[in-house]
């Protein structure tokens, strides 16, 4: 396999990865299993939440593509790296970045950064809005954010 080739893989398989981490957030924790997630929209401070098991569910499917494509390093092996850098990311953007349960990252700041945070605090807001994506947040989020840095910098 070409390395453009595994490339693309990985990228892909991020990708749909939020659409999957989007999916199941409404439709699961949100849903049917409301009673591993509803810790994480009630914090109590603890450092492990029920929650916290969905990182499981989502890492079995990683673990073994990775095992089962590494002898020949194939389209699964790609496929179990992208969803493990898809992990990763959510882990740090997530769970350190915006919930701080690791305090580290807390400085950053950027338009990107600001709007998703915004729209996840909105997610877990008294009012609820509809918010279910992780790293990718609605687009007028970053409208909002535009315009007010816009506004900002004029004043």
């Amino acid at each position: 396999m070409t390395w453009y080739f595994a490339i693309l893989i990985v990228l892909g398989a991020f990708l749909f990865m939020e659409f999957v981490a989007w999916f199941t957030h409404k439709y699961v924790m949100h849903g049917f299993l409301w009673v591993l997630h509803k810790d994480h929209h009630h914090r109590d401070g603890r450092k492990w939440e029920w929650n916290d098991t969905f990182a499981v569910f989502f890492a079995i499917p990683s673990i073994v593509l990775i095992y089962y494509g590494t002898p020949w390093f194939d389209y699964r092996f790609w496929l179990g790296i992208g969803i493990l850098v898809y992990g990763i990311a959510y882990f740090l953007f997530h769970d350190v970045y915006v919930h701080q349960r690791v305090k580290m990252l807390g400085g950053l700041k950027n338009r990107y950064l600001d709007a998703t945070v915004r729209a996840h605090m909105d997610h877990h807001g008294p009012k609820f809005y509809g918010n279910y994506g992780f790293l990718i947040a609605p687009f007028s989020y970053y409208k909002e954010e535009f315009n007010k840095r816009k506004s900002h910098a004029g004043a």
